[in-house]
C-alpha cells in the first residue's frame, strides 16, 4: 500500500469511527432530511463531509475540494470540477444508512483534467478498502485484484430504475432485462463497484451519474480489467454532471454486449 493510500484509509476509518457508525441506528427524527425526490441527508453527511474537507486539506490544500453536500447547498460547486479536485461522497448509501441497514460507505476521489486520477472506497460495515491509480491497477485491502464475471449464463445484472425516465424504463424492461439475471441493487455505489469486479455482478446500469457517485468506483473497475464508459463508448469525464448514463461491466466483452442491447432504447 502506498504511502498516499495509507494517509487516505487513516482519515476514511477516523470519519467512519468519529461521524458515521457512532450514528448508525441512532439518527433522531430532526438529524434526517429529505433534500427532495427520495434524496436523505443526515447529519453523518454533514459531520462527514466537514471531516473529509479537513482532512483532504491537509493532505493536499493546493486542489479544490468538491463535496455531495456542498454542492447541494450551492450549485456553482460543481465547476471545480474542471480542475485539480478531491471529489467526496461523505456517506455512499445514505438511504440505507438513514433506514439502519446497509450497505453505505465513502468515496474519494482525485481529478484532474476531467479524469479521475485516483480513487477510493471504503465500506464503514467492514472496513473493505478499494483503492486505484491511473495506470497503476485496482487493490483491496491493498492487494491487487483482477476483475472477474459471475461465470454464470445469463449474465447477473444490477439495474438501477430509479431516475430513468417512464419512457426508457419501460424500454429496458422490455429489451435489456430478458437478456440477464436480475438481482437487487444495493442504491450504494461503493457496493456496485466492487460487485461488479469481484465475481458477484456481471453487469450494471446507472442512469444518475453525478462525481461523487462515479469518479473513484469507474477509475476503480476499469484499473481492475473491467469497463466503465457512456453508453455510446464515451469515457466517463467528471465534469460532465448533467449527462445521464453509464454502463458498467467485469469485463469488455460483457460491457459491448450491454451496450448493444442499451442502443435500442
Amino acid at each position: 500500500m502506498s504511502a498516499l493510500d495509507a494517509e487516505i484509509l487513516a482519515l476514511l476509518r477516523k470519519v467512519s469511527e468519529t461521524a458515521i457508525l457512532p450514528r448508525f441506528r441512532n439518527l433522531s427524527a430532526g438529524e434526517v432530511e429529505d433534500k427532495g425526490g427520495n434524496d436523505p441527508v443526515t447529519i453523518a453527511d454533514r459531520e462527514s463531509e466537514k471531516l473529509l474537507r479537513e482532512g483532504l486539506a491537509r493532505i493536499d490544500g493546493t486542489i479544490a475540494f468538491v463535496g455531495e453536500e456542498a454542492a447541494h447547498e450551492d450549485p456553482s460547486v460543481l465547476d471545480r470540477l474542471d480542475q485539480p479536485c478531491w471529489i467526496v461522497d461523505p456517506v455512499d448509501g445514505t438511504r440505507n444508512f438513514a433506514n439502519g441497514h446497509g450497505p453505505f460507505g465513502v468515496l474519494v476521489a482525485r481529478a484532474e483534467g476531467g479524469f479521475t486520477q485516483s480513487g477510493w472506497i471504503y465500506d464503514c460495515l467492514t472496513g473493505r478498502f478499494c483503492s486505484a491509480h491511473r495506470g497503476k491497477g485496482a487493490f483491496v485491502d491493498g492487494e491487487r485484484v483482477t476483475a472477474k464475471g459471475t461465470g454464470r449464463t445469463p449474465p447477473v445484472a444490477a439495474i438501477s430504475l430509479v431516475y430513468m425516465e417512464e419512457a426508457r424504463r419501460e424500454a429496458t424492461k422490455r429489451h435489456i432485462e430478458p437478456a440477464y439475471a436480475l438481482v437487487d441493487i444495493p442504491y450504494c455505489a461503493a457496493e456496485q463497484y466492487p460487485r461488479l469486479a469481484l465475481g458477484e455482478n456481471d453487469v450494471s446500469i446507472f442512469e444518475r451519474t453525478l462525481a461523487w457517485d462515479h469518479a473513484a468506483g469507474v477509475l476503480w473497475l476499469e484499473e481492475a480489467g473491467g469497463k466503465a464508459a457512456r453508453p455510446d463508448g464515451s469515457p466517463y469525464r467528471v465534469d460532465e454532471h448533467r449527462r445521464t448514463g453509464l454502463l458498467g461491466a467485469s469485463s469488455p466483452t460483457l460491457w459491448d454486449e450491454l451496450a448493444a442491447l442499451y442502443a435500442h432504447l
